[in-house]
């Protein structure tokens, strides 16, 4: 039986994640059935065909009756900005990619318009069924959660990193800088921003340092690293694509070799597309449209004094996608 998905919010990862649903040959078991976003069905349809980032639809795509057409599906838009007016009556599984709520109560409108299950495609408040990261955590899933987020692409790559590198040395304490493309809430130009005056600066001409809540959102799915991290981001003047230079000290002796022979051993026994590595000398466009949640360059592990600086890439738009779709598969096969 196939999983009937709603997409809630037609941005960058909505977007992502219907086009990953077809280019990634995920329609035997899962189909997007009908997107909601205030744009018109005709933007829509041409914001499906072109991605300045990712390039063009690898299919047909066309706009008929008000509906999205591809490859003999059909995909029902609706324009409805109010959450409590829509009807998921054949929905199995919403995933909430507009950005716009985070809390379970919104969730609840749309179960009781008809969803099965609702998945949030950012960090959500506390009160979730579960936070999940792909690869680390999914096989936790309640049976019964209804509510569940994705946590965030930040904590998707970090996470299978810290998890491996813990289980392998102990983990005493570490540092976190996410070196991250820029996002829709910052300008183009010189802008007014209502709560960051950093952000009011030309995304396109600054390197930026933002608040982060990644610290927080590791120990969410890893509580034994509660305490033991700081994080940090900058926003730079790049469309996607970010990066993660993490600092680690161990409790058990580690050098550089040994992490990343630890990254090389654990990345063949976790799910595809989780924790990948390299050895090439990539520069970020290099890493442009690759699903894995965590590309590890080991060139770039250094160590001294009993410190372990770590490098890794990771597609903060495209990896991000694939393991909604990969979560959405896992509740469909756990339920099925």
């Amino acid at each position: 039986m196939t999983l009937r998905v709603a997409i809630n919010g037609y941005g960058r990862i909505g977007r992502c994640v219907l086009r990953a649903a077809y280019e990634a040959g995920r329609r035997n078991g899962l189909r997007v059935v009908a997107v909601n976003d205030v744009a018109d069905p005709a933007t829509l349809a041409h914001l499906t065909r072109y991605d300045s980032t990712h390039g063009r639809f690898p299919g047909e795509v066309e706009l008929a009756g008000g509906n999205l057409h591809i490859e003999g599906d059909v995909i029902e838009l609706f324009q409805e900005p109010d959450v409590a007016a829509l009807r998921w009556p054949d929905v199995d599984l919403v995933m909430e990619c507009s950005g716009a709520f985070h809390d379970v109560a919104t969730a609840r409108l749309h179960l009781e318009n008809g969803a099965g299950r609702v998945l949030f495609s950012q960090p959500a408040q506390s009160d979730v069924d579960i936070t999940v990261v792909y690869g680390v955590n999914h096989e936790d899933i309640p049976a019964d959660a209804t509510v569940l987020s994705n946590a965030s692409c930040t904590t998707n790559c970090i996470v299978p990193v810290l998890k491996v590198l813990d289980d392998a040395f102990g983990l005493e304490a570490g540092a976190i800088t996410t070196i991250h493309s820029a996002m829709n809430d910052q300008p183009v130009i010189d802008s007014f921003h209502d709560s960051d005056l950093r952000k009011t600066r030309s995304a396109m001409q600054s390197i930026i340092p933002v608040d982060t809540a990644l610290a927080r959102g590791i120990a969410r799915i890893l509580p034994e690293m509660a305490g033991k991290l700081e994080a940090r981001a900058i926003r730079v003047p790049t469309v996607n694509v970010s990066a993660m230079d993490v600092s680690l000290r161990f409790v058990r002796a580690a050098g550089a070799i040994e992490v990343n022979d630890a990254i090389i051993r654990e990345s063949r026994n976790l799910p595809a597309n989780v924790l990948g590595y390299t050895r090439e000398p990539l520069a970020s466009c290099d890493i442009n449209h690759d699903p894995r949640s965590a590309v590890v360059d080991l060139n770039q592990t250094r160590e001294i004094a009993g410190l372990v600086k770590v490098f890794i890439w990771f597609d903060n738009e495209w990896a991000y996608a694939n393991r909604m779709l990969d979560v959405a598969e896992y509740l469909h096969a756990q339920s099925s």
